[in-house]
């Protein structure tokens, strides 16, 4: 099966770009079974002005004047002419087999919809404070502790992140037309300093709602390059703010009913008891997800006014 991976940039840090390209140029599967887009998306200067294609036989690079991942990616989508579709970031080294055993999984288990990394290692520009740990998960620095496959709507654990995911072009096309329907979804991907983060599960969804399987496996590996701004406190707190926002966002936008705001006195007690048990770095990241949650159903009801919401969704279990 054919495959197109799907590089989307905007600004890239060149180092970072050119560790991205020798990483596919490195790939064991044969040129001929796959062709690669870069997607330049706004970039100033332009990316042809800095990376050479001229290595790859089925490699072009286009340009979408859209800001944001998800714009890049639907034109990705438009552009590719493979069975499988595999997103790479700009700061990802895919491991040398990567795009060889993304093409087996896809045969093994026709019931995949949308699969990806299970192990991504990190290479710190700097290390990050101990304190940071439980939340590093939120950078896509982490191994799973065995693959998982599912057909559950919101089972996290057996969605992947967009770093390395695999796709079946035609739930891409489904999921690219539910997006030019409804364009409230490009809301939850990242566009300029907004760092919401729910794009990827909505993809990933879509797979679910065509009755296929989500998937993350461990043999699928991938460097994660992490610049040392990554790692600044004010960075992870809008990262953690981004995907609350996106998480309740995601959840109203495909019917269901995300957990409305705690209100009244005892919920005003619970919240008094929480953060006294909260050290100063815990207080701060409940306090990011509290501000995305917030913002969350304040945009929630500006949407409402705009257009009504999506009709209920069944939700199996």
């Amino acid at each position: 099966m054919k495959i197109s991976a799907i590089l989307c940039t905007h600004n890239p840090h060149r180092p970072f770009l050119a560790r991205t390209l020798a990483g596919l140029r490195a790939q064991t599967l044969p040129a001929g079974e796959w062709e690669l887009i870069l997607v330049d998306n706004g970039s100033e200067p332009s990316v042809p002005a800095i990376a050479d294609l001229g290595w790859h036989p089925a490699a072009r690079i286009v340009r979408e004047d859209e800001l944001g991942l998800t714009a890049a990616r639907l034109r990705g989508i438009e552009e590719a002419s493979g069975g499988v579709l595999v997103f790479v970031d700009d700061d990802n080294v895919l491991v040398p087999d990567y795009l060889e055993r993304a093409n087996r999984l896809a045969q093994r288990f026709p019931e995949l919809g949308v699969w990806g990394c299970g192990s991504f290692q990190p290479e710190w520009e700097q290390q990050p404070p101990p304190e940071f740990a439980p939340y590093l998960s939120f950078l896509a620095v982490h191994q799973v502790p065995a693959d998982r496959r599912s057909a559950r709507p919101y089972d996290y654990a057996a969605m992947p992140a967009g770093a390395g995911m695999c796709v079946r072009v035609e739930i891409a096309r489904r999921y690219a037309a539910a997006v030019r329907q409804d364009s409230r979804r490009k809301l939850l991907g990242r566009t300029g300093a907004q760092l919401n983060g729910c794009e990827d599960f909505d993809l990933a969804m879509m797979a679910i709602d065509c009755g296929r399987e989500t998937g993350v496996f461990r043999e699928l590996r991938l460097v994660h390059l992490m610049p040392r701004s990554r790692i600044e406190e004010a960075y992870l707190l809008r990262l953690i703010e981004g995907h609350a926002y996106s998480t309740v966002l995601l959840m109203a936008l495909r019917g269901d009913k995300p957990a409305p705001l705690p209100r009244g006195l005892l919920a005003r007690l619970r919240e008094f008891r929480l953060r006294r048990s909260l050290d100063l770095v815990e207080l701060r990241i409940h306090d990011a997800r509290r501000q995305g949650e917030s913002r969350a159903w304040k945009a929630l009801e500006i949407l409402a006014v705009k257009r009504p919401p999506l009709p209920a969704r069944e939700v199996t279990s």
